[in-house]
């Protein structure tokens, strides 16, 4: 019987990292100093050490390529193509994280530059991110837009207290669409533990003081805020 030889596989680990920032869905990125797409723009990443596990290698690679750490990194997906790396076949784990307003990466390790960058426009053709980390982007987008329907995720984009426009604007940010006011506010205010109040208003300068509130206890939303079933409103504020 004939054996087909087994693949010999190197694992790394890559990282979607997202924030808004001034009211834009942003990623981490940097610039590779090293071949393969040297120069180009790629997300954090690395090989996986013979003495670490994937997880410590994702948060090892960005602390050392971003400066960042102690961010909550969850597993995304395998991208396991046999040509998505032209140093040979080399399977990777990719992780989504989350954060409010991130401050200014620091570059270092094998990473020649490390920015925030407006999703949108590593999502275009021209921008050419390096191995398959476009692919890599476009599902950890779409987590993320899945993850508000379902879930109280959309409060880790905001800071630890906000407003309901500010949980609104991290909504319309990710699904790209503005929402009607009324009718996000009322969905909010009617999930329990969705978000607390924290007795203190904030004031704009137009009109009453804003209410602040804080994340809530709860990690799910039941019912779910689809976004098919939230109306758009082209005044929305």
């Amino acid at each position: 019987m004939n054996r087909r030889p087994h693949a010999q596989l190197r694992l790394t680990a890559d990282l979607a990292i997202l924030t808004v920032r001034q009211g834009r869905l942003e990623v981490l990125t940097v610039r590779r100093g090293n071949k393969p797409f040297l120069g180009q723009p790629a997300l954090p990443g690395g090989f996986v050490r013979d003495d670490e596990s994937v997880d410590d290698a994702a948060a090892r690679e960005l602390e050392e390529e971003t400066g960042l750490k102690g961010l909550h990194l969850e597993q995304l997906a395998v991208f396991s193509e046999p040509d998505r790396d032209p140093r040979g076949r080399v399977v990777t784990v990719a992780y989504l994280a989350i954060a409010p307003d991130l401050p200014t990466p620091q570059p270092g390790s094998d990473a020649a530059a490390a920015s925030w960058e407006p999703v949108d426009r590593m999502l275009t053709p021209g921008a050419d991110l390096a191995f398959d980390h476009a692919r890599i982007l476009t599902t950890a987008v779409e987590r993320a837009r899945s993850k508000l329907e379902y879930t109280t995720l959309a409060a880790a984009f905001c800071g630890e207290t906000f407003t309901v426009a500010d949980l609104r604007s991290v909504y319309e940010t990710l699904w790209g669409t503005p929402i009607d006011q009324r009718n996000f506010s009322r969905k909010v205010l009617n999930t329990e533990g969705f978000i607390t109040p924290t007795g203190q208003r904030i004031s704009s300068g137009v009109g009453r003081p804003a209410i602040l509130y804080r994340r809530g206890p709860a990690t799910t939303l039941h019912p779910p805020m689809l976004r098919q079933s939230m109306p758009t409103s082209p005044d929305a504020d």
